[in-house]
């Protein structure tokens, strides 16, 4: 099973939420491996092409799943978590800052 990071916003994650699908215009980054730096450079690269989606509110959101086939679209039952800049970063986050994890159930608290 491939992991993948997909860029996308707030409005993009409340879609996922309520369709129970990504939206089409998530742009999915793989990883090169299966390591450590393979899965953070992954995740970076997301949170660029976030960042780069103009986000009403600055923040950089990355949706991190496992879907079992890419013949269809990314379900919420392939989410394995999902990475954002906080309230308090958003907007002035550096490209280079982490990004905090959260657990698919925090999924409403994000939206």
């Amino acid at each position: 099973m491939t992991r993948v990071y997909l860029a996308t916003t707030r409005d993009g994650l409340a879609r996922l939420h309520e369709a129970g699908t990504m939206p089409a215009d998530a742009v999915p980054v793989a990883a090169h491996g299966d390591d450590e730096d393979s899965e953070y450079a992954a995740l970076m690269t997301a949170a660029a092409l976030s960042a780069g989606l103009a986000p009403a509110d600055g923040r950089r959101v990355v949706v991190v799943a496992e879907p079992v086939t890419a013949a269809r679209p990314v379900a919420i039952a392939d989410v394995v978590s999902v990475h954002c800049d906080t309230d308090d970063r958003a907007g002035d986050a550096d490209p280079d800052d982490d990004l905090a994890w959260f657990a698919t159930q925090e999924i409403p608290d994000l939206i």
